[in-house]
């Protein structure tokens, strides 16, 4: 039986089933499960949460006489969240000595938060205005991509302002609209590498134009293939490779269809070294555009929760597409990197505090020294209250020293950790 009780009445042996109140306020990474030491009772007690729900077929109910408090600890007064620190479990080793870093200016978060929103409504018209294109495609009409040019001004506009709040928003599509976010999300990025490669503002807009209709032959591909939940056949991956040159095709047959656009739809599948597909093209006989789009596709592709696996970590991403020798033109791949930083937005990386954090915002001129949220404390193994850290600010001492894997861990809300401040939730939910 499920009961709804203060967090002030919560004892030793409770099987806390779950927290009132965002998550953002939760001082654990998971619910369900019996509170079993001091410290996590010291931690929910001290977390501005003030209900929670406990499972009584699981753990104890709440105490029955003002007697009994002597089986629970004496706690400090709660100071706030700023304040808090977790209390470490016996045998646990403490945290590494030295000062808390400084976190970053509340107006620095707010800057992120409002763009984050911006993103978050042209994610959505993005989405609405790719399916309706797919769809008119599949009933045989042609495509008027000049239709699409008032959402490329929005999106370059959002990837003007901040280049990593649409591009990392549209990653966090569903398996089900994948198909039309991922178009969104290879506008936004085509647009960002355009800007990091010095291209003008007309020519940023054409690259963003053809990657928002650089899958368009998708639409006419069998449903059941693109929701394919397990890997294709041989023979299915075939028809699935025919769908640039039926994209290419179906471009030509609108009117006014831009030469960046049916580049990129037809060779956004080429490698540098000639092993792509459909025409073998070899180094810089792919047009530019095209080996552009063949990088952001791809990252796109692979940070992206598909039918048939979990998208893979942002930084994660880039150090496996590094490793892919040939595979892309190296001066697109680098300022490709330069555009989104070495660790993305979204990416779980460690700091040399042995605190765990979540990549937030780039800083420029900065790549190694991003904004990040820190959540976790791994000496301890325990949470701590989120907050920003500006990693690049001077007097900040603590830094990244490298990629962590979610693998082990599993946290399952790292994404929640840099969106959801902002009020923002997946596009299209």
């Amino acid at each position: 039986m499920l009961k709804k009780i203060p967090v002030s009445q919560v004892r030793l042996g409770m099987f806390l089933q779950a927290l009132e109140g965002p998550w953002m306020d939760h001082p654990f990474w998971k619910t369900r499960f019996v509170i079993g030491s001091p410290a996590d009772l010291a931690l929910l007690q001290q977390s501005v949460i003030t209900e929670c729900w406990i499972d009584l077929g699981k753990g104890l109910d709440v105490l029955e006489s003002p007697t009994d408090d002597a089986l629970t600890p004496v706690l400090p007064t709660p100071k706030g969240r700023a304040d808090r620190r977790p209390a470490l479990a016996p045998g646990r080793p403490a945290a590494a000595p030295g000062p808390a870093p400084a976190p970053a200016p509340a107006s620095e978060q707010r800057a992120f938060d409002d763009e984050l929103k911006q993103a978050a409504a042209i994610c959505n018209r993005g989405r609405a205005a790719v399916m309706s294109m797919f769809n008119e495609a599949r009933m045989g009409r042609t495509i008027d991509h000049q239709g699409c040019v008032a959402l490329v001004e929005d999106i370059t506009a959002s990837v003007r302002r901040n280049p990593g709040a649409l591009v990392s928003l549209a990653r966090l599509k569903t398996q089900d609209d994948y198909s039309f976010m991922h178009s969104v999300a290879v506008c936004a990025l085509m647009v960002a590498l355009a800007r990091q490669l010095g291209l003008d503002e007309a020519t940023c807009r054409a690259a963003g134009l053809a990657g928002l209709l650089h899958d368009v032959g998708k639409a006419l591909m069998p449903l059941e293939l693109l929701n394919k939940p397990g890997r294709l056949t041989d023979a299915e991956y075939a028809l699935m490779r025919t769908h640039a040159v039926r994209g290419h095709e179906l471009l030509l047959q609108g009117a006014e269809a831009s030469p960046e656009a049916l580049e990129v739809a037809l060779h956004h599948h080429e490698h540098f070294d000639g092993s792509g597909y459909p025409h073998g093209l070899v180094g810089e006989a792919t047009g530019l555009f095209a080996r552009m789009g063949a990088v952001c596709d791809v990252y796109d592709a692979i940070t992206s929760n598909r039918p048939y696996k979990a998208g893979w970590d942002p930084a994660e991403s880039i150090a496996q597409m590094a490793s892919w020798k040939g595979h892309f033109d190296p001066a697109i791949f680098n300022a490709f990197v330069q555009s989104l930083g070495i660790y993305p937005t979204g990416s779980l990386v460690r700091l040399e505090s042995g605190l765990l954090a979540v990549v937030v915002e780039q800083v420029p001129g900065a790549m190694v020294s991003p904004k990040v949220r820190v959540f976790f404390n791994t000496h301890n193994q325990l949470p701590v209250a989120p907050r920003l850290l500006n990693l690049s600010r001077p007097g900040v001492a603590d830094r990244i020293v490298g990629r962590e894997s979610n693998a082990e861990t599993r946290f399952t809300h790292l994404d929640a950790l840099w969106a959801e401040p902002a009020g923002v939730r997946r596009p299209g939910g």
